[in-house]
């Protein structure tokens, strides 16, 4: 929701999302998630495209992580995991992840 004025609030409040620009009323400002410094409408488009990209980051973390689960649980269930190589695959599991993650910027 992107609204400005005291009539927007209650929607503002409500929404996943919320977007004011700076110039609108305090309630609006309060209510919402971001305040757009600027005059221009054009952070809107940009936000919901770095949603986007986030959410197929997320997609693809838990894809990575489910895939490490599904290869290295049977390992450690059949006892052919020590503590030390348990330890090495689960970081490199995370870092996977967070390197993945970073790839958004």
């Amino acid at each position: 929701m992107v609204g400005d004025g005291l009539n927007d609030t209650a929607a503002l409040a409500a929404a996943h999302v919320a977007i004011s620009p700076a110039s609108a009323l305090d309630a609006a400002r309060v209510a919402s998630d971001i305040v757009l410094l600027g005059n221009d409408l054009a952070p809107v488009a940009e936000a919901l495209e770095v949603s986007r990209r986030a959410r197929l980051r997320i997609k693809e973390n838990f894809a990575i992580s489910a895939g490490y689960n599904v290869i290295a649980v049977p390992f450690a269930i059949m006892g052919y995991a020590t503590p030390l190589l348990a330890a090495l695959a689960m970081s490199i599991s995370s870092i996977t992840v967070t390197l993945n993650a970073l790839r958004l910027r």
